[in-house]
């Protein structure tokens, strides 16, 4: 297989391949957590949210209180995961099992080391709740009367709210204006949709941690073993060898990658995909923006190397450092990410501002790619209430007119 196959089968995997070709329907939120397997929650929102933003990458316009209502419904749970997801209710109960691999994650860390410091003051916020019923970190006002940006200047009760979230005995019922109203873990598994199954959270965790490699593989459509632990934060890392019993029973199928110096291994239920990129049956057709954590790109080294994109994420980088911008979103066209741009919505006027938007180096200014671009950059704006688009400093300098054309065309 070449790396430009993978590429394909990978995008294929990710829902990323082909725009959807009808309009999207409530259920179609569920079922591509599901397919993702996981997705990634963040709160900065010069743009959208970002799960929102993975979601339109592969949905288009779709209402965004589908995500809220999902989990709302039970349809949907949140956990640690790869880092704070949303997951399929379907897929709670695994999460929820296989302590020895939870562990590992610095979030329950950091909760259990919490717990041993502060236990009384947590044990008597969680037996309020059990009490008095669900809370958000809102109902608690600040001792010291300031609000200060940041995790490190949350309140206690905050903390102590996500670390009990993080040990699994608090869940998230639902959000409100985005913030987290937390309840008992027992009320929210009781009215998740399909029903929890607790046999499956007390499973070994060796089959727990194969369920995960396995899903893994899944999402990521074609993968080295070394890439695989990302995904679920896995430690230790996946090696060839633990793979050889998945690839004896046909879970899992190996093919050679061009410039890999191990196998790629694919699921077996990319099988038909597999054959259509080998004999060059699959079509990139899909053009749109991407959210920083999304996950195509959140594993910078696998971005690097299927897409030849070098990505850091420069909202944690001081602005005199950042070589592109805050909140850059990388630009996939036709199977290869062409470029990033640095964009800010003003909800307030309607007003999606592209502060500076760059093609990748050889990459050339096409009129197809300019109009596929602005159609991106137009759709998204639209979706998310602010039409109206403004233009900043573009590189190469001369792509700037084409695309303020074919954007003043597209709105």
């Amino acid at each position: 297989m070449s790396l430009a196959q993978a590429r394909l089968l990978q995008l294929d995997a990710q829902g990323l391949l082909q725009p959807l070709r009808r309009r999207p329907r409530r259920s179609d939120v569920v079922a591509m957590i599901e397919r993702m397997r996981l997705l990634q929650i963040d709160t900065i929102h010069v743009v959208a949210r970002s799960p929102y933003l993975v979601l339109h990458a592969r949905l288009g316009d779709y209402p965004m209180t589908w995500l809220d209502e999902a989990l709302a419904q039970g349809q949907l749970a949140e956990c640690w995961a790869h880092e704070a997801c949303f997951i399929s209710a379907a897929d709670v109960a695994w999460h929820r099992g296989g302590h020895d691999q939870r562990a590992h994650h610095w979030a329950h860390r950091h909760a259990a080391r919490m717990h041993r410091e502060q236990r009384a003051d947590m044990d008597a916020l969680l037996a309020g709740i059990r009490e008095s019923g669900p809370v958000r970190a809102a109902d608690f006002v600040r001792k010291d009367g300031v609000a200060k940006p940041g995790w490190w200047e949350w309140k206690p009760e905050k903390r102590w709210l996500e670390a009990w979230f993080a040990l699994g005995e608090l869940m998230v019922a639902r959000r409100e204006n985005f913030q987290r109203v937390y309840d008992l873990a027992e009320h929210v598994l009781a009215r998740l949709d399909p029903p929890f199954d607790p046999t499956t959270a007390e499973l070994s965790a060796a089959d727990l941690r194969q369920r995960a490699i396995v899903d893994g593989v899944r999402a990521l459509g074609v993968t080295p073993a070394g890439w695989i632990a990302d995904y679920f934060r896995l430690k230790p890392k996946v090696t060839d060898r633990e793979l050889a019993p998945l690839l004896a029973t046909g879970e899992l199928l190996a093919v050679p990658v061009q410039g890999w110096a191990t196998p790629g291994y694919v699921h077996r239920d990319h099988a038909d995909v597999l054959d259509k990129a080998l004999n060059g049956r699959l079509r990139a057709t899909h053009t749109t923006l991407l959210s920083p954590f999304d996950p195509l790109v959140w594993d910078r080294a696998r971005a690097l190397a299927m897409f030849d994109f070098e990505y850091t994420i420069e909202c944690y980088t001081p602005a005199a450092k950042r070589r592109y911008g805050y909140f850059v979103l990388p630009i996939l066209h036709r199977g290869r990410l062409i470029g990033r741009l640095d964009a800010k919505a003003h909800r307030g006027d309607g007003l999606f501002e592209i502060k500076a938007l760059f093609l990748e180096p050889g990459v050339a200014p096409t009129p197809a790619l300019v109009q596929a671009v602005a159609k991106a950059i137009a759709d998204t704006a639209h979706w998310h209430g602010t039409p109206e688009i403004r233009l900043g400093r573009t590189q190469p300098v001369v792509l700037a007119k084409a695309l303020r054309t074919a954007l003043n065309a597209a709105q």
